[in-house]
């Protein structure tokens, strides 16, 4: 039995929690039912392959600028708690539930198919990493109830399929709002706050705020259209003020190590050297989200064509459930507001919970990471900027924000011995599916998994209810707003109709040019 648990778990840990590959077999396949070609099959799966790493680079450069910033908030603010990061509570628990985990992903993975095979929810989860991540927790809700290794991988696994085919589809009026068609939808456990940030959209701009991407810029600020160069330009503007509020209540010595690594090697050695380091932090977000950009235009366009191969033969009318990042580029401007405003957001939650919540309830603090802020803030910047303009984008960031801190402090209660870690699960639907299925299994090993049995049900139900009276009708979540056409941008994506034009700085000669939009 051992050889098998090897099997799955490097199957697992090697091959579907790396989305990258993931990625890459899904578009082979794809490819093959077109009777492509060998050569197009091969440089199809390695460009779509390479288009996730390059979203992978960018979100390592994100997580190295935003790491010195950290540091500088929570020096600044004082304040410590836990700190939701999905990545290491996934390693905590792998030393104890690896076996399990690797099961229990295989199974949903295997469920979400043929969900999406034999119901009107025909979504394809190919987040990988998030699949990790949501099996991980609930094997960790499962095993700590105490039920039995084989009822916590066949529970896990059905709950697991349910929600990867579910949730896509319950998002898709929103994500069709932003891109224009069914083409992609939005694979990622961030959908609670993609939701609530469009129906908030839709409540404070309404057809009378105009989009984020239409911004009335005097000419000589003409400059701040190209994304890169916002996004660099606010960062670094971030970085100072941050930089100069830590610097003046934790003295030099503090604040000059704010840069440095593990090691102790990297810090600052003068006040000029110190501020020069933040302004080079903040252009090199400004790099990330370009990379990010590029390999999402890049992904596009080798992935939707090979699923319409597997839409042909294996599922019929199948459609990619993708990270976060794939609607950036359909509202660059949105990203950057969403992201401020999400971490804003989080900041007044703390507040809430230091002085009211945790006194009075015993919650924990939940210190707002920057990483969560930026990728589910700005995809819910560009869901809220989809149904309601730069009010919406303002205000649906910060309402994802709030709900990146409340859900984490009450998910710690349910995670046994693991909620008294200094980190938990962080995205809002890890918050929302855990809290339910952990009190569930509060109830008994018998009574819990009926219950649990039961949400998944009526998450099922849910979703196939909004498939056929919402996504399948076309309805629209923001009517009084002007239709989504698709601009040069997306190659990068899609602007609200009406949107003015600008021209584009062109690109270094030699630079690799990003492939057509899909259509």
């Amino acid at each position: 039995m051992n050889w098998l648990v090897g099997i799955a778990e490097f199957f697992v840990n090697e091959i579907l929690s790396v989305p990258a590959y993931l990625i890459g077999i899904i578009t082979a396949v794809g490819l093959i039912a077109l009777r492509k070609s060998t050569g197009e099959v091969i440089g199809g799966a390695l460009k779509a392959t390479l288009g996730f790493l390059l979203i992978g680079a960018g979100a390592t450069l994100v997580v190295a600028s935003l790491q010195p910033l950290g540091v500088m908030i929570q020096g600044a603010t004082g304040s410590q708690g836990v700190v939701p990061t999905n990545e290491a509570i996934v390693g905590i628990a792998q030393d104890q539930f690896g076996a399990q985990v690797a099961w229990l992903m295989i199974l949903g993975f295997a469920i979400s198919l043929l969900l999406a095979r034999f119901t009107p929810l025909h979504y394809v989860f190919l987040t990988g990493h998030h699949t990790l991540f949501m099996a991980t927790l609930l094997t960790i809700v499962l095993a700590t109830a105490g039920l039995p290794s084989v009822t916590v991988v066949a529970v896990g696994g059905i709950l697991l399929g349910v929600v990867m085919a579910s949730l896509p589809a319950i998002s898709q009026p929103w994500t069709r709002r932003i891109t224009g068609d069914d083409s992609i939808a939005i694979g990622h456990f961030g959908t609670l706050g993609y939701i609530a940030s469009g129906i908030t959209g839709r409540l404070v701009g309404g057809a009378k705020s105009r989009s984020t991407e239409d911004l009335k810029l005097p000419e000589s600020l003409r400059f701040l259209r190209d994304s890169m160069v916002a996004t660099a330009l606010s960062m670094v503007l971030m970085y100072l003020a941050v930089s100069l509020i830590y610097l003046g209540k934790a003295g030099e010595e503090t604040a000059f190590q704010a840069f440095a690594d593990d090691t102790g090697a990297g810090a600052a050695s003068s006040i000029g050297n110190y501020l020069m380091m933040g302004v080079t932090q903040g252009l090199g977000f400004g790099v990330a989200v370009a990379v990010i950009l590029f390999g999402v235009r890049t992904i596009l366009g080798e992935l939707v064509p090979a699923f319409q191969g597997i839409a042909n033969r294996m599922v019929p009318g199948a459609v990619p459930a993708l990270d976060a990042p794939i609607v950036f580029p359909y509202a660059q401007n949105a990203v950057l507001i969403g992201f401020i405003s999400s971490f804003v957001a989080g900041l007044v939650g703390l507040a809430v919970l230091s002085f009211w919540l945790g006194p009075a309830f015993g919650w924990v603090l939940v210190l707002p990471g920057l990483v969560p802020h930026f990728f589910t803030g700005g995809a819910a910047g560009v869901y809220g900027n989809a149904t309601g303009g730069r009010r919406g984008a303002v205000a649906g960031g910060f309402v994802n924000g709030l709900l990146l801190t409340f859900l984490p402090a009450l998910l710690v209660r349910v995670l046994g011995s693991f909620g008294e870690e200094n980190t938990t699960f962080g995205d809002t639907d890890f918050g929302w599916y855990g809290i339910l299925l952990g009190n569930a299994a509060k109830l008994g090993s018998v009574w819990g998994v009926v219950v649990m049995l039961m949400i998944a049900g009526a998450l099922l139900g849910l979703a196939i209810a909004v498939q056929r009276k919402l996504v399948d009708t076309g309805w629209d979540p923001s009517p009084g707003r002007a239709a989504v056409a698709g601009s040069e941008g997306s190659a990068a994506g899609a602007a609200v109709t009406g949107a003015r034009s600008y021209p584009k700085i062109a690109p270094p000669e030699g630079a690799p040019a990003p492939p057509p939009p899909p259509r």
